[in-house]
């Protein structure tokens, strides 16, 4: 299991434009940061090539599979249907073109109402070539498998202020971004982990998103081996400044960050 964080900022990303902090003027390549979303490698005998599992499909997408050299996607796995975690869904045609396929994506009943609003170009019915093709399954309560081999996605059901949206445990591993409550039925269900993500979008709180202390109370109930924090605006701090104040075992994640367990 190979996990690429290919962006861990906020819907405006790190820098901001017109912003002259001293986050947003910083030399260090850790301080920039894309939209967040992260690539799941998953080996397997029964295949030539790893299944790819991306989380959340944001504008800076193109830029990132072009960045990681990222040549075939199995399926995306969506948290919310905000604008920072689907704006990128167009360019899924370059991988129907080359699969010879739709996209399988994996949402909740609201980000799908949404895309289907807003994509719906995407979704009805046509006869014009080129438009992007994507096969939506509707996520409840149960346990799912991207293939029959691999092992299976456990949904998280968690809250962005009043908007129910999805995490996902996959074996030892959880991906969590934008969550500002976790009911503690969920929280059970991320107990044991080896590696959890998180989102932490400041120090100070934040009405729909953890803040970093809030984050941190999480880490500390779940006790996980390690915790990365993504989702992160530039009101947090420089990384090295945040990375150096952190408990032992928890990191702030940066762009291109690779962890292999």
């Amino acid at each position: 299991m190979k996990l690429t964080f290919l962006g861990t900022g906020t819907s405006q990303g790190v820098p901001v434009i017109a912003c002259h902090c001293n986050v947003c003027r910083s030399s260090d390549e850790r301080d920039t940061r894309l939209r967040t979303s992260a690539l799941l490698q998953l080996s397997s005998t029964n295949y030539q090539l790893p299944t790819n599992i991306l989380f959340d499909i944001g504008p800076d997408f193109r830029q990132q599979m072009l960045r990681h050299r990222v040549d075939h996607l199995d399926a995306i796995l969506i948290t919310h249907a905000h604008r920072d975690h689907v704006g990128g869904i167009d360019d899924i045609r370059s991988f129907n073109y080359v699969q010879h396929s739709k996209m399988d994506i994996y949402l909740n009943a609201e980000a799908q109402t949404a895309l289907l609003r807003d994509y719906k170009y995407i979704f009805e019915h046509h006869q014009y070539p080129g438009l992007p093709e994507a096969e939506l399954h509707q996520v409840d309560n149960s346990p799912f498998s991207i293939h029959h081999s691999q092992p299976e996605v456990v949904p998280i059901h968690v809250m962005h202020k009043d908007l129910p949206i999805l995490g996902f445990r996959i074996q030892n591993f959880a991906y969590i971004t934008d969550a500002n409550y976790i009911p503690d039925s969920e929280l059970e269900k991320l107990k044991g982990l080896k590696v959890l993500v998180i989102n932490a979008l400041r120090k100070e709180k934040h009405f729909s998103h953890f803040c970093l202390p809030e984050a941190l109370d999480i880490i500390a109930r779940l006790k996980p081996e390690q915790a990365y924090l993504t989702h992160i605006s530039h009101e947090l701090g420089r990384h090295a400044e945040v990375e150096a104040e952190l408990p032992s075992g928890v990191h702030l994640a940066y762009d291109n960050l690779t962890l292999d367990f």
